[in-house]
């Protein structure tokens, strides 16, 4: 790679003066009794950075008490733009998070949010992390993962009235929804009831491309009522104000003074902003070769499109390496990625990449915002934020109802208690080989995954899987029986494979060996993960049409890898029983809900499926 054709410019280190109504710890117990007193709803924001959850809950109504980071940058910024209590506590210090909790607990927290640190979950960071895992540089244990536990260790020990998490979709995709789904089931062990929905970030302001996972928790309702949706908002919209920099890096200060029409979303951005100045209008400067290849660049050229003799990397490994934004459309999301390389975010119609205030509009931080660090820690911090307009949406829909709105039966919980209750009665009979329980052992797991049998054809097959349970492998005369009972033609490749095996006595007493053994596709390895008892979320389409339908939500027809996902894991559930009431949806899915001519009055959901087409309203859970 060619070594760095420009200066590299270090910018200033910008201190910022603390917020004239920040309390100390010792006067943080009168600092808050004040507040009450005058009405005040009080909020804590964990791993807060510098402050765009903060900045969203403050629009929402609340008043940020105190917040909680472990970068100095990022807690000097919250210290500057927030009144309370900024805290430099490392969460996963249980000692330090105890002496946190016990503060807490003294005064009266209507309202707790954070998002736990999102590296370890999302693509890009799972990348980075494997690659210094693989060359000795890191544990691959991250404990940033299991921060999450202490976020819920704070929650269900203070006890707010309301919580908000964010993070982002990679948490719950990365795991099957694992973690989100136990935190949701421990919250509403405590006493919660819970909303949990991936949102579109520019449906509300925010003018990007960004899908977040949002999860709400409230004591005193089941009623969560977010804004709803705006008209996207462009990059035009966003920054097209800021001043032109040309050939220059820009500054900390330079005149503000537009010449065209200013958008509504700019001047909601100017709000505070006295002066005619802009701040932190910099970036940094960019290569003479590069700024060459930038003026060649529409918003739809990709890096393979660049002439072969201008690239300074391989098209095929770096095929999104630049990317300009469109003056008419949303901008790619901002990431922490920013702060080390502004190629992604390059202007619509200067050669040029990003400013820190032009991030900061885009993430819809006002321009009275300031970031304290140098330009990079700026950056990073803008890079890390939820978006303000993104947190303030979200916690709209934790606003106080009155006391007469008091939260009626969990509705997830007697869903979840009733598609439980429904599975073990199945399994007790002809479909004990399809539902998770003693019975089905991992050889049986792996002989029902491979040869994937439709209802109708269990009775057949029945006598096989039985004598595979009582031996506990594949015998001669359990592939015979299977053999016999088979009727599709894909069966035949199974029961061949089954043959070559069935004398392998080891291989059936060591199930983490069977996938590979077997010759299994993923989807197949799921499902014997499955029905040996495991906690996955199968994403079949019969299976998200059953949630799709029994929820009314458009995840049939949408991406089932996210949304579908989202809805599964509220049917599931996060207790012992997830895996049975998972198989339990993709049987209903198989004997009932078809794509055409579903048979409804079969299901054992009618009464609880919003779309049912006999059911009264009366009778609807949701």
């Amino acid at each position: 790679m060619a070594v760095y054709a420009v200066k590299l410019e270090r910018s200033d280190l910008l201190q910022l003066p603390v917020h004239p109504d920040a309390c100390t710890e010792e006067t943080f117990e009168q600092w808050c009794a004040e507040r009450v007193a005058n009405g005040a709803r009080l909020a804590v924001d964990l791993f807060s950075g510098g402050g765009g959850l903060s900045l969203g809950l403050t629009d929402a109504g609340w008043t940020v008490a105190a917040s909680v980071d472990h970068n100095k940058f990022a807690l000097q910024t919250h210290r500057a733009n927030f009144p309370g209590l900024a805290l430099d506590v490392d969460l996963g210090d249980p000692k330090k998070r105890g002496a946190l909790i016990r503060v807490l607990k003294r005064v009266d927290i209507d309202l707790i949010a954070g998002g736990p640190p999102c590296q370890p979950f999302s693509r890009a960071g799972r990348s980075k992390i494997r690659s210094l895992v693989d060359a000795g540089a890191r544990d691959e244990f991250d404990e940033r993962k299991e921060l999450w536990q202490a976020y819920l260790d704070v929650v269900l020990k203070v006890k707010p009235r309301a919580v908000l998490m964010e993070n982002v979709p990679d948490m719950a995709l990365g795991d099957d929804f694992k973690v989100v789904r136990r935190i949701v089931n421990d919250l509403e062990d405590g006493g919660y009831r819970t909303n949990l929905r991936l949102v579109d970030a520019w449906q509300y302001g925010v003018p990007q491309h960004r899908k977040r996972l949002i999860l709400l928790a409230r004591r005193d309702s089941d009623t969560f009522t977010w804004p709803s949706p705006g008209k996207a908002v462009t990059v035009r919209d966003a920054i097209a104000d800021l001043p032109g920099l040309g050939l220059t890096t820009g500054s900390r200060n330079l005149p503000y003074s537009p010449t065209g029409e200013v958008s509504e979303f700019a001047k909601v951005m100017r709000r505070g902003t006295g002066e005619k100045r802009v701040w932190d209008h910099m970036t940094r400067p960019v290569r003479d070769d590069d700024r060459e290849i930038f003026a060649l660049m529409t918003s739809k050229t990709l890096y393979a499109h660049i002439d072969p003799s201008l690239r300074r990397y391989t098209a095929d490994t770096f095929d999104d390496k630049y990317k300009r934004l469109d003056w008419d459309e949303l901008s790619r999301s901002i990431t922490a990625h920013i702060a080390k390389d502004g190629y992604w975010y390059i202007h619509p119609s200067e050669n040029r990449t990003l400013t820190v205030r032009e991030a900061a509009r885009i993430q819809t931080f006002p321009d009275d915002f300031r970031f304290a660090g140098t330009r990079s820690h700026a950056f990073q911090q803008i890079g890390n934020a939820v978006p303000p307009m993104l947190g303030k949406a979200a916690a709209t829909a934790l606003v106080p109802v009155p006391v007469t709105d008091k939260a009626r039966q969990n509705r997830w919980r007697a869903l979840a208690k009733h598609l439980a209750a429904w599975a073990e009665e199945r399994r007790a009979g002809n479909f004990w080989c399809v539902l998770p329980g003693d019975q089905l052992t991992p050889p049986v797991a792996a002989v029902v995954a491979m040869l994937d049998p439709l209802p109708g054809e269990l009775a057949a097959y029945e006598r096989g899987f039985r004598e595979v349970a009582a031996r506990g492998r594949v015998t001669k005369r359990a592939t015979d029986l299977i053999e016999h009972a088979a009727v599709r033609r894909g069966a035949a490749a199974a029961v061949a494979r089954l043959r070559q095996l069935q004398d392998d006595r080891k291989l059936w007493l060591h199930p983490q060996d069977m996938p590979e053994v077997l010759g299994l596709p993923p989807g197949k390895t799921a499902l014997l993960k499955l029905l040996a008892g495991d906690d996955v979320l199968l994403t079949s389409q019969p299976v998200i049409r059953v949630s799709s339908r029994v929820l009314n939500t458009s995840s049939e027809r949408a991406n089932s890898l996210t949304d579908g996902r989202v809805d599964l894991s509220r049917l599931v559930g996060g207790d012992a029983k997830a895996p049975l009431r998972m198989a339990g949806l993709r049987l209903i899915g198989q004997l009932y809900c078809h794509k055409e001519e579903p048979i409804c009055n079969q299901c054992p959901l009618v009464h609880k499926c919003a779309t049912a087409p006999t059911l009264k309203k009366s009778h609807l859970l949701f």
